[in-house]
């Protein structure tokens, strides 16, 4: 199958099902099979994906992509082995990064059900074609597309986390606060967004903010 193929939903499926790494293997790039530059699109989910779990509090390290022939069966092993390796000293998923069960659900479903507006954003606005890995690092890395992830995706993810915490139960900004790791003016600036937009409101009597 084409490393293209892998799609950014595959990657998040396998982790909410409990996966502790991912590993995907392409063809070397500018060398497609399929004259499609699928090993292209998939360096580049690998980059957001990476960005995405970063954000989320998970340790990028844990989605590798490593460009390689059917030739290579030596360096394929030696891959495998070292990545075999890093995920077992970082033990469960999770775990290491101290998140809790609840939370790390909390966060890949949030995440999940942006996709389909994550893959709007990188069409639009992150579709780039480099000859080399680090080229593609670099960009990802820059100062503009940490802009634009935050603006554009960052924002919309920690909302949806909170909006998923109140449709659970009436939650004060602190509680929020706490349970999502944001500090409370940031959370009081999502929320107050997310009222204007009809998706919460502040209870009076609960003296915390609940889903309509």
């Amino acid at each position: 199958m084409c490393s293209g193929r892998v799609d950014l939903s595959f990657v998040l499926r396998a982790f909410s099902n409990g996966m502790d790494g991912v590993f995907i293997g392409g063809c070397h790039l500018n060398e497609c099979h399929y004259i499609t530059d699928g090993n292209h699109h998939a360096y580049s989910m690998v980059q957001v994906c990476k960005k995405l779990m970063q954000h989320i509090g998970l340790n990028p390290e844990r989605l590798r992509i490593e460009q390689m022939s059917a030739g290579e069966g030596i360096l394929f092993a030696e891959v495998m082995n070292d990545f075999s390796a890093g995920i077992h000293e970082l033990g469960p998923l999770g775990e290491s990064e101290g998140i809790d069960a609840a939370g790390l659900k909390l966060k890949l479903e949030a995440v999940a059900k942006l996709i389909p507006y994550i893959r709007l954003v990188e069409r639009e606005r992150l579709r780039v074609r480099f000859n080399t890995a680090e080229e593609y690092s670099d960009f990802y890395g820059s100062d503009e597309v940490n802009r634009l992830f935050q603006e554009l995706i960052f924002d919309k993810l920690a909302i949806g986390q909170i909006l998923a915490l109140l449709r659970e139960s009436p939650r004060s900004t602190g509680e929020i606060s706490e349970i999502l790791g944001m500090n409370s003016s940031e959370v009081t600036k999502h929320l107050n967004l997310s009222a204007r937009q009809g998706y919460s409101k502040f209870d009076a009597g609960l003296k915390r903010f609940v889903a309509p």
